[in-house]
């Protein structure tokens, strides 16, 4: 397949509700290769991915094809967590049809974006056992950190019991488990625009035109 893409062929952006009949295979995927890799993952439903779409909290990436047909390429969202002092990434993903043309890094550097856009002062985490996004967390500005130095909402860690190894968080009373724990401190400049209209978007949707003007400068 990479022989038939190019990467100025694959659209990153924010997903909206269009991108809806794009959940399932995103779900198919990352079931998928955590398969692969023999990792654990939290499992999502199609309604929570679909409403991550709905509410500005979501990238997608797609390919045109040489056929003018678009593709699924690749997908991450963004979630708060205690009263919108934390934030995370997750659910990276980049399709194996077009993986080694940079899909990942562009999604990342476009969530941080969004997630620095619209918290501003939020701290943003992760928790991954994957080689690659620990390297981007890390070009970011991530460092490691203790569990103890994440969200304490209890919504947060209620998604972990969809990972095959929530056993061992229990196990470790949530001190550590098999993914890394990486946290950023807003301090950097966004590696990503985000565009003026996914901005007043965003405005719509939580009520706060008034604050376009932040947002802005």
């Amino acid at each position: 397949m990479e022989e038939l893409i190019k990467p100025e062929s694959i659209q990153v952006l924010v997903a909206d509700e269009s991108h809806e009949r794009y959940v399932d295979t995103i779900l198919k995927t990352i079931e998928e290769a955590a398969k692969v890799r023999g990792t654990g993952i939290a499992k999502r439903t199609h309604e929570y991915v679909a409403n991550k779409m709905f509410e500005a909290k979501a990238v997608i990436a797609l390919a045109k094809m040489p056929d003018g047909t678009e593709r699924f390429a690749g997908f991450s969202y963004i979630e708060t967590w205690g009263n919108k002092q934390y934030v995370t990434t997750s659910g990276l993903i980049v399709h194996p049809d077009f993986r080694g043309l940079g899909i990942a890094k562009k999604i990342k550097d476009l969530t941080f974006s969004l997630a620095r856009t619209r918290w501003p002062h939020a701290k943003i985490f992760s928790l991954t056992s994957g080689k690659a996004v620990m390297k981007m967390n890390t070009q970011l500005g991530y460092l490691p950190v203790t569990f103890d130095d994440l969200t304490d909402d209890e919504a947060f860690w209620k998604g972990c019991e969809g990972c095959v190894n929530v056993g061992v968080l229990r196990e470790r009373n949530r001190k550590f488990c098999i993914c890394t724990a990486m946290l950023f401190d807003p301090e950097e400049h966004l590696p990503a625009k985000i565009p003026q209209e996914v901005i007043a978007r965003i405005d719509r949707l939580e009520g706060r035109a008034a604050h376009s003007q932040e947002l802005r400068d």
